[in-house]
């Protein structure tokens, strides 16, 4: 997995964008093409499958964009690190509905050992 943070600028009406810690460039007239072609270029540096991209504006004439290359599952991760604790952290979410429902059919239980029913 690959993570590519890039500092867009405008100036007139170009705009450019340079790799945070790296050598990949681009620039385009619209924001958008920026941002296809900024995509296009991670993904041919980085063979993985699967793109999530961020592009934030700081101020009028400038922006931060990141394309994370092989990101699996949803949600947004911020750094090289997140993406783990992201995907660890979804595991466990997905097991908490299957605890409340258990304790949901726990409840209905006890109410039939009563001996009486609110809907009779």
């Amino acid at each position: 997995m690959g993570v590519y943070t890039f500092v867009c600028r405008s100036s007139g009406s170009e705009w450019m964008a340079k790799q945070l810690k790296g050598e990949l460039e681009a620039s385009a007239a619209t924001p958008y093409e920026l941002q296809r072609r900024l995509v296009a270029a991670a993904s041919a540096a980085d063979s993985a499958a699967g793109v999530q991209s961020s592009f934030a504006m700081v101020t009028p004439s400038s922006a931060v964009f990141q394309v994370i290359i092989g990101a699996v599952g949803g949600g947004a991760a911020i750094g090289g690190g997140a993406a783990a604790g992201g995907a660890a952290a979804g595991g466990a979410a997905a097991e908490a509905p299957k605890a409340e429902e258990k304790k949901e059919e726990e409840k209905e239980e006890s109410e039939d050992d009563l001996g009486f029913s609110l809907f009779d």
